[in-house]
């Protein structure tokens, strides 16, 4: 299923444009990401806080002709943008909803349909490739997302469709979650700092670009603090798939000890991303919803979590 080869149409997420000689500068002071190491070839993860450090959105973000695109769940955008703009006023930026203007597609296995659209890209998490107007970006080692002025959508996937088959969004988000990248939804608006996605641990979070919405929060949690809620990958052996925010327990805590981030349905069972206390987590006895409600179990992250690693980002 999520290990075969298939594209998909991204159409749960949504493109914001910050346009103008200033788009850079101005974000540079706004997310958690460092916008000078994004180039033609390169794109990055990244966030957008609040003053205390609580994301209003996580994002990829890309360069693109004369500013850069954000692409970010589509309930998020009308929300992000209008907060963007109380600060780019003084700016030479325009900030914009450009989802019309784009279609993007999910492949998997694709290297060598890649290759056919004239499309060389390395293998690198953030490698970016761009041929005859497409724009292809490596979203994790199997994983490519590529996107297309909109008037090339049908074009493109009549093209994919001869090469591919085409599966569904949930393959797509089977394929994320296995990645272990997380992600803001609505229903977790403002919810978590960067680190409780694991954001700083898959290239979102710069330490060393100095100040934007939100550092001094996010910067005290990885040299001073102790980060005592962090993402994890589990598996639900039930049949209906739970909503972004839904609550998690244990029976030795008198609360609520974490919430679904993202979920999608595997082979056999429910795989899905929470964000959960870590000692809760560790005594490997967490439920959905209630104290009494399905077990979970702890399935691994591909990556680790290493503090002097993500530091020198």
């Amino acid at each position: 299923m999520a290990d075969s080869a298939f594209f998909c149409t991204l159409s749960h997420e949504g493109v914001l444009a910050v346009r103008g000689s200033d788009a850079s500068k101005f974000l540079q002071g706004q997310l958690t990401c460092n916008l000078n190491y994004l180039n033609d070839t390169q794109a990055s993860l990244g966030a957008r806080c609040t003053q205390k450090g609580r994301m209003q959105s996580s994002f990829r973000i890309l360069l693109e002709g004369d500013g850069v695109l954000l692409a970010m769940a589509s309930e998020l955008l009308e929300p992000q943008l209008a907060d963007l703009k109380k600060y780019a006023v003084f700016s030479k930026s325009k900030l914009t909803d450009e989802s019309a203007a784009w279609v993007r597609f999910g492949l998997q296995h694709s290297e060598a349909v890649l290759s056919g659209l004239g499309l060389a890209l390395p293998l690198e998490d953030g490698a970016v490739a761009r041929a005859g107007g497409l724009i292809a970006i490596r979203v994790s080692s199997d994983r490519v997302e590529l996107w297309a002025a909109a008037s090339q959508a049908d074009t493109l996937h009549n093209t994919l469709a001869a090469l591919l088959p085409e599966g569904n969004l949930n393959q797509w988000l089977l394929g994320q979650i296995r990645a272990g990248i997380g992600q803001v939804m609505p229903q977790t608006r403002e919810l978590f700092i960067p680190q409780m996605l694991n954001l700083q641990a898959v290239g979102g979070v710069s330490f060393k670009k100095g100040c934007y919405t939100g550092q001094e929060i996010v910067a005290r949690m990885q040299y001073l603090g102790k980060l005592k809620r962090r993402l994890y990958r589990l598996q639900l052996d039930a049949t209906e798939l739970p909503e972004p925010g839904t609550a998690l327990f244990s029976p030795t805590h008198g609360s609520s000890i974490g919430e679904v981030v993202i979920a999608a349905r595997a082979e056999k069972n429910i795989e899905l991303l929470a964000v959960l206390q870590a000692e809760a987590a560790d005594s490997g006895d967490v439920h959905l919803g209630a104290l009494e409600g399905p077990a979970l179990h702890l399935l691994d992250l591909p990556y680790s979590l290493d503090r002097d690693r993500e530091i020198q980002r």
